[in-house]
């Protein structure tokens, strides 16, 4: 009795989407985060441009098969892994620290549990998680804020930047869904917000905050990522991989028209798509690559004790919970680390402005993009700089810049800036540039 009640609840489990296969229809459920942006790949892009289900009608010319996809966007990875271990999301998408709470709250399931099987985007020194402050805040780096409050949102990759990069310095962190922070910080109720893409770039694009502390000045890889429930991956291997080959279509599309891409997306959430290219775009802030680097995986080994310490997960073997089988059957994995959509030419000083009216533009240096915007007579929309010591994506007018000899240098924070020299503003940098 109890062997067949058992195998009741695995077969019940191995269809997985609440509602089991009707004749030669395979139901697959797809859960994403619409506004994490690093994800779109897996998300917001993928359904937009269909390429999951142009895979899957292929794929029923040769099984005979229909496959009906439901997609279901929510604002964390939490809910998502709630619903995969309900057995009710088949993949998924996720940050870096829910896909280790995600690994650690179903391997108890054992092959029933999940399985982290490719990488969305990735910043290689940490660029994807930063903190930031209101504008008319005092706060010039981390230690000024001891003693306040900070919102973040526990157990997420932007709380884990705060606590790493707060050092000695004492916070009360409080608890909230990046939504929620946003509005305490403008309302004063607290001191600062630490958060990941794209509240941090969209927030000061907005001219709600300035930013405190990039993360990038952690070095630390931070990345985003797919993940499947083993039982769909073991029952459905064809649909997992066309899911993979579908990523990858979606990748390939983002480093072809980056713009349209971003433009996709900032119609799809409602963010501007200024922030949306800022880290999509060319030389963007996130990499997207599904590729399972070494570096990464590290990455994730070395997140694990400090998700252990604030109690989020008991234990997770890493390299069991992570399988890059289904995705060695779509691409060779490479260990480059080189962001595939380029601007061209140097990536230590590509910079990139954009014109009102036209399309952006790339501009070989931050020098040389301040003069074009002096010079041009046209009205600037946005433009975009690299960080002269991380190399962090920014915008030039958030930026603050630094004369060094006959070049002007741009930094993220005012704190980096302040280093190197006498810090000037956009528009005094504007202005000291040679003719």
């Amino acid at each position: 009795m109890k062997r067949a009640l058992l195998a009741s609840v695995l077969l019940v489990a191995a269809c997985g989407t609440g509602e089991a296969a009707s004749g030669d229809e395979v139901p697959v459920v797809v859960g994403y985060q619409s506004k994490t942006i690093n994800t779109v790949t897996a998300g917001t892009l993928l359904r937009d441009k269909g390429f999951f289900e142009q895979r899957l009608a292929e794929l029923g010319k040769k099984t005979g098969k229909a496959y009906k996809v439901t997609w279901q966007d929510y604002d964390t990875g939490a809910p998502i892994t709630a619903q995969m271990i309900a057995g009710k999301i088949d993949i998924g998408s996720m940050g870096d620290y829910p896909l280790l709470i995600n690994g650690s709250r179903t391997q108890k399931q054992g092959d029933q549990g999940t399985r982290m099987v490719a990488v969305t985007g990735y910043n290689a020194r940490g660029a994807l998680n930063m903190v930031v402050v209101p504008p008319s805040s005092r706060a010039r780096t981390l230690a000024d804020l001891n003693g306040q409050k900070v919102s973040a949102s526990v157990g997420s990759a932007g709380h884990g930047t705060l606590v790493r990069a707060l050092g000695d310095t004492k916070v009360t962190v409080e608890n909230q869904q990046p939504s929620v922070g946003a509005s305490a910080l403008q309302s004063g109720n607290v001191s600062a917000l630490a958060q990941f893409v794209a509240w941090p770039g969209q927030l000061v694009f907005a001219k709600q905050a300035k930013l405190l502390y990039d993360g990038a000045a952690l070095n630390l890889p931070t990345l985003h990522g797919t993940v499947v429930r083993n039982p769909f991956a073991q029952q459905q291997p064809e649909v997992l991989r066309e899911f993979l080959r579908a990523q990858l279509d979606a990748t390939k599309f983002l480093h072809a028209q980056p713009l349209q891409a971003a433009e996709i997306v900032a119609k799809a959430t409602g963010l501007p798509v200024e922030v949306v290219y800022l880290y999509n775009g060319p030389n963007g802030i996130a990499t997207f690559d599904l590729s399972l680097k070494s570096v990464l995986r590290k990455a994730l080994k070395d997140d694990v004790p400090f998700l252990k310490s604030i109690g989020n997960i008991d234990e997770l073997d890493v390299d069991r919970f992570i399988d890059d089988k289904p995705l060695r059957d779509v691409l060779e994995p490479t260990e480059d680390l080189t962001n595939p959509a380029s601007l061209g030419g140097d990536p230590k000083t590509a910079s990139e402005v954009w014109f009102d009216g036209a399309a952006p533009e790339p501009v070989a240096s931050p020098a040389a993009l301040l003069k074009l915007v002096r010079d041009s007579g046209k009205k600037l929309r946005v433009a975009y700089v690299p960080d002269a010591e991380t190399g962090t994506r920014w915008f030039a007018e958030q930026a603050h810049w630094v004369r060094s000899g006959a070049d002007l240098l741009p930094f993220t924070t005012e704190a980096a800036a302040a280093k190197r020299g006498a810090v000037l503003t956009f528009q005094q940098a504007l202005d000291s540039v040679e003719r």
